[in-house]
C-alpha cells in the first residue's frame, strides 16, 4: 500500500473538485440476499478525472493499539480494542461463520430502488471470533471506493487490530461521483439510507460491533462524515472528517440524537474549501457556503455542549475542548500552510476508537 499520496495525486483532485466543483453465512463476496443487479460502477468513468483517488499526505503515526482484538472486560483504549462484554464493547453478538477471508471484495445493497455498491476490506488479522470496529471511509469527488482503498491511511493503522473497513461508492452527480450532503453535491440520493443499509449489511455477514462503527472522508467525503454525525447519530459513533466544514446552508438541520466525537482535519490553505470559510461552487449549480473550520469547530463544541477554552494546538495542531457532554472529544487539528489534507489516522483512531454507541 502506498504510504503517502502523491502531488500529482492531490493536483488530479483538486482539479476533480475545482472542476465543478449491513446472520448470513455466506462466504465473502456478494451477498444473494442483498443483490439485485449489477454493482453500479459509480466511481468509474463517470464525471471524468478520478479526483478521489489521491490526496494530500498527512504523515503518518505509529500504529496506536498494538493490542489484539479479543479478551473481556477490559476497557478500550490505546492498547487494543476489547472484545465481547468488554466495556465499550457490545455482548449480544453473535459471529457469522466461517469467518471471512482476508482480502478485498466488491460488495452491492439495495437502498430502495437502486443497487448501489462498495469495496469491503477484511484485514488478515481479522478471525472472525470476537465482534470488532466497522469503519466506513468515504471518497472525494470524483473519486471511487476502489481508489479510497488504495489511498486511505485507516488500514495502515488498523489492520492489526483486525479492523473492518468499507470504502462506498458514491453516485454521480453534476461534477462526479460525489455524496448527498444536504444542498451539495448529488441530487435525490439518500447516502444516510445508503450508509446504514451497507453497515447492516457488514454486520451479517462480519463480525462487526455494531456500537463501534465510525465514519471518515476526505473532501466531500469528508462532508459526509459530518452529515452521518448529524443524522446518524444513532449509528455512528464517531466522525473524523477531513478537508470540509459544516455548511451554512444546513447547519441548522444538524441535530444529532447525542453527543458525538469529532475530530477534524484542516489545512489552513485548502484553496477549495477555505479554512476562513465563505461561499463556494465547488459543484456546478450547487453552490454552498462553508462555515470554516474554526467555526465548524466551535458548533460542535456547542452541539456537544463542550465547556471550557479549547487548548491551544499541540505539535501536530490539534486543538481540543477541555470537557463534553457523555466524554464526548471535539478536536480540530489544523496544519499551517497545508491543503486539501486527507487526515492522520495516526491521531485519528486512538481517538475514534475510544467512543462507542451508549
Amino acid at each position: 500500500m502506498r504510504q503517502g499520496r502523491s502531488a500529482v495525486g492531490l493536483l488530479g483532485l483538486a482539479l476533480a473538485l475545482a472542476g465543478c466543483s449491513r446472520a448470513s453465512l455466506t462466504a465473502i463476496g456478494p451477498a444473494p440476499a442483498f443483490d439485485a443487479g449489477a454493482a453500479v460502477e459509480a466511481g468509474l468513468g463517470a464525471g471524468g478525472a478520478s479526483g478521489g483517488d489521491a490526496a494530500v499526505d498527512a504523515g503518518r503515526g505509529g500504529v496506536a493499539g498494538t493490542g489484539g482484538v479479543g479478551g473481556g472486560g477490559g476497557v478500550p483504549g490505546d492498547g487494543g480494542l476489547t472484545g465481547a462484554g468488554g466495556a465499550g464493547g457490545s455482548g449480544l453478538v453473535t459471529c457469522p461463520s466461517p469467518a471471512l477471508k482476508a482480502g478485498d471484495t466488491d460488495q452491492t445493497v439495495q437502498v430502495g430502488s437502486t443497487t448501489r455498491s462498495y469495496v469491503l476490506h477484511i484485514p488478515s488479522a481479522y478471525d472472525g471470533a470476537a465482534p470488532v470496529p466497522l469503519i466506513l471511509d468515504f471518497h472525494a469527488q470524483g473519486g471511487s471506493g476502489t481508489g479510497e482503498r488504495t489511498n486511505s491511511p485507516y488500514p495502515a493503522q488498523t489492520d492489526a487490530e483486525g479492523v473492518v473497513m468499507a470504502f462506498p461508492n458514491g453516485l454521480k452527480g453534476p461534477s462526479g461521483t460525489a455524496w448527498n450532503v444536504g444542498p451539495c453535491c448529488v441530487a435525490n440520493v439518500d447516502d444516510v439510507a445508503f450508509a446504514r443499509a451497507l453497515v447492516e449489511q457488514v454486520r451479517s455477514i462480519a463480525c462487526v460491533d455494531p456500537k463501534r462503527v465510525y465514519a471518515v472522508g476526505v473532501a466531500t467525503g469528508g462532508g459526509m462524515a459530518y452529515y452521518l454525525a448529524c443524522h446518524a447519530a444513532d449509528a455512528f459513533a464517531a466522525v473524523a472528517p477531513a478537508a470540509f466544514d459544516l455548511l451554512a446552508e444546513n447547519v441548522g438541520d444538524c441535530l444529532p440524537s447525542r453527543p458525538v466525537t469529532v475530530i477534524s482535519f484542516r489545512g489552513t490553505a485548502d484553496p477549495l474549501v477555505p479554512y476562513a470559510g465563505g461561499l463556494s461552487s465547488v459543484v456546478d449549480g450547487m453552490p454552498v457556503t462553508f462555515l470554516g473550520a474554526q467555526a465548524t469547530f466551535r458548533k460542535w463544541g456547542e452541539l456537544d455542549q463542550c465547556t471550557g477554552t479549547p487548548s491551544a494546538g499541540d505539535s501536530n495542531g490539534c486543538s481540543a475542548y477541555p470537557s463534553c457532554q457523555d466524554d464526548a472529544e471535539v478536536i480540530l487539528c489544523s496544519k499551517q500552510g497545508g491543503g486539501l489534507e486527507a487526515g492522520n489516522a495516526g491521531i485519528a483512531w486512538p481517538v475514534l476508537k475510544r467512543h462507542s454507541l451508549p
